[in-house]
């Protein structure tokens, strides 16, 4: 009977520290902000400007990169303005409905942030 007692004492414990430490490292919203910024602008080299042709690229004068880089601030207000947080204590719920006109395609995003880390768990082009 004493080392059941002692078992469920040191088990609490264990969940009480693991709580503590997650809700100290749990991220605040702008990490959040730009965690998604340096995401988006990733995909937006990757995908976005590699598919872009020769011609819009000469037209621009520009390199699509130097482009991507140039709007940073603005990525990273528009994420702001379209981003809410469920803060759980120990960890984060965040969502974020990307839409910048009607011309483009919007795109939802829902990630968790715990850990002083994030996990993008679902990305859905709308």
């Amino acid at each position: 009977m004493k080392a059941l007692t002692i078992m469920t004492y040191v088990g609490a414990a264990g969940l009480a520290v693991c709580g503590v430490t997650m809700a100290k490292t749990n991220p605040s919203q702008p990490e959040y902000e730009e965690y998604a910024m340096q995401r988006l602008t990733q995909y937006l080299k990757q995908d976005v400007c590699n598919k872009t042709s020769r011609l819009i690229e000469n037209l621009l004068h520009s390199k699509c990169d130097k482009l991507v880089d140039s709007a940073n601030p603005q990525i990273k207000d528009i994420l702001a303005a379209t981003t809410q947080r469920q803060d759980f204590v120990v960890f984060s719920v965040y969502r974020t409905d990307l839409k910048v006109s009607a011309w483009l395609p919007s795109y939802k995003f829902e990630t968790v942030g715990a850990f002083n880390n994030f996990y993008t768990y679902s990305a859905e082009q709308q």
